[in-house]
């Protein structure tokens, strides 16, 4: 049997798959972003609290510690929603909920937070349309209430 008539199991599988949608794709950027953003601002918040002057050394390493954990959640929705799997949207609408009160109160105080607090909740919302969105709940293979069996 010659090459032409064995069929290559890849290239059957990625026949199959459609391609994924630009709203998850710009969903799970905007996911990652945040997601690194927290990573950064943890790494910055441990190495100040350890090698600097802080006012309260425990406070900064527990404080940065705390965002690098939380950076897991935006981080693993992102990995599954570019794999489109169905479970990673609640993760993801999840942090950009957590994010709106965050950038409400980052928008309210003074200096260089007030624009990082726009742009957060602009990323927020943006995400939020993103996610709900009819054709992000087609491309990750969830139904709706009463469409279990369909």
């Amino acid at each position: 049997m010659s090459s032409e008539q064995t069929p290559d199991p890849a290239s059957s599988v990625a026949e199959e798959a459609e391609p994924r949608p630009a709203r998850v794709t710009a969903a799970a950027a905007i996911a990652a972003l945040e997601g690194l953003a927290l990573v950064v601002g943890g790494a910055w918040m441990l190495v100040g609290g350890l090698t600097g002057h802080p006012d309260d050394r425990t406070s900064a390493v527990t404080g940065g510690i705390t965002l690098i954990v939380l950076a897991l959640l935006p981080l693993l929705a992102a990995r599954g929603l570019i794999r489109l799997r169905g479970w990673s949207r609640g993760p993801a609408v999840i942090t950009q909920i957590m994010a709106l009160p965050v950038a409400y109160n980052m928008a309210g105080a003074d200096g260089l937070a007030v624009p990082a607090g726009v742009v957060l909740g602009v990323l927020a919302l943006t995400a939020l349309y993103l996610l709900i969105n009819p054709e992000t709940t087609l491309a990750l293979g969830i139904r709706g209430p009463g469409n279990a069996r369909k």
